[in-house]
């Protein structure tokens, strides 16, 4: 008798704990969701505004910030996110309120999510190639003899930025958002660590993230003796360089390191200011050409072919019209065509983010999609 009470304790004792581990996978909290109630379709507005409620509880569990009306531009877009991506995620939910105003269905509802199942499948999947994070803050002489102080906006990152976009790459302005600091990203490329990156990826829905630091020191400082009786006539100031471009590998879905290097510069002028300024803009012309390549290489490394069907098209110049579109969509790396309305896209990410892309341009709508094929609806 005393054997059976043991055991049925034990058996007590760990049905607790699996009880206890499994409560403690799940967060519950609340959300909110909106949608535009169009053509007094109540309904449709509804379910739209309870899937991104979804997706916003999904956001406040998980600690990121990517908002489901930067993702898509179409209802059926995220609707198919919430289930072929995290839809395991939300365990539950249960609706707390709905109200409209102006035209828009506002819902609550506390959602119950599992933390680790959403950070996964954000991690794998969600993460977009729509554009290319650049922070590079620089570390410059203070005005008048002042403390030293970090640029984030400099003369290295805008060019480089100008660059990127030349070649048609949408690149993210990270700056403005104060999502990171530069106390943050030196700590990131000394220790390798690659939370903070991680976390610039799915706020600005990139996969490529390039930062780094400069730093400078005075060589020889103006008026100092250099030899035979003469005194420098200029301050001789060294910067240096330490960056790395990150990126998600989209057939792994793991983070990687694609580039890492250093380079410097030197500028000679009156003042230490001046000096700093031009030894940027020099290291500026060497290292922007190698990040350009590194970026460019990468692509080709990750792109697949899309077969793209677009109904619509009846005529060469419509044809020839489209393929244009196509070829200007970002990332997009090569257009064939097949017969009339018929492409062969190269594209390194997702098929749901063409046609994402290609609805924001206007014109299009989505018809359907699989892994390696889409469909879409054209009209001028």
């Amino acid at each position: 008798m005393k054997k059976i009470s043991t055991l049925l304790g034990v058996l007590l004792f760990v049905s607790t704990l699996a009880a206890f581990d499994a409560a403690a996978q799940v967060s519950c909290v609340d959300a909110e969701g909106e949608a535009i109630i169009a053509n007094n379709d109540l309904p449709s507005a509804r379910l739209e505004a309870v899937a991104r409620a979804k997706w916003h509880a999904i956001e406040k569990t998980v600690g990121v910030d990517v908002k489901a009306g930067s993702l898509v531009s179409n209802f059926a877009i995220v609707e198919d996110v919430m289930k072929t991506q995290v839809g395991g995620s939300v365990k539950s939910f249960t609706k707390r309120y709905e109200k409209q105003k102006d035209g828009t269905l506002v819902v609550g509802i506390n959602a119950c999510v599992e933390p680790k199942k959403a950070r996964e499948a954000i991690a794998s999947d969600l993460t977009l190639n729509s554009g290319i994070a650049v922070f590079i803050p620089a570390r410059k002489p203070g005005k008048g003899g002042g403390d030293d102080e970090y640029e984030e906006t400099n003369v290295l990152s805008e060019n480089l930025i100008a660059k990127l976009r030349e070649q048609n790459y949408t690149v993210v302005d990270v700056v403005p958002t104060q999502t990171v600091d530069a106390a943050a990203i030196e700590r990131a490329v000394r220790g390798g660590s690659t939370v903070a990156l991680r976390g610039m990826m799915y706020r600005f829905l990139s996969s490529v993230v390039i930062i780094g630091r400069t730093d400078y020191t005075i060589s020889t400082k103006k008026g100092e003796d250099i030899g035979y009786g003469l005194s420098m006539p200029f301050n001789n100031v060294t910067v240096r360089l330490t960056y790395r471009i990150v990126a998600r590998n989209n057939k792994t879905g793991n983070m990687e390191i694609l580039h890492a290097g250093a380079e410097q510069g030197r500028g000679l002028r009156p003042s230490v200011e001046d000096a700093a300024h031009e030894a940027l803009r020099n290291v500026a012309e060497k290292v922007t050409p190698v990040i350009l390549d590194k970026v460019a290489a990468y692509l080709q490394g990750n792109v697949k072919k899309i077969r793209v069907k677009v109904e619509g098209v009846t005529d060469l110049d419509t044809n020839m019209e489209v393929k244009g579109i196509l070829q200007n969509v970002v990332w997009v790396t090569e257009v064939e065509e097949k017969e009339l309305g018929s492409f062969l896209v190269s594209y390194p990410e997702n098929t749901l983010y063409l046609a994402n892309s290609l609805q924001q341009r206007g014109g299009f709508t989505l018809k359907n999609f699989t892994p390696y094929s889409l469909t879409m609806v054209y009209q001028k």
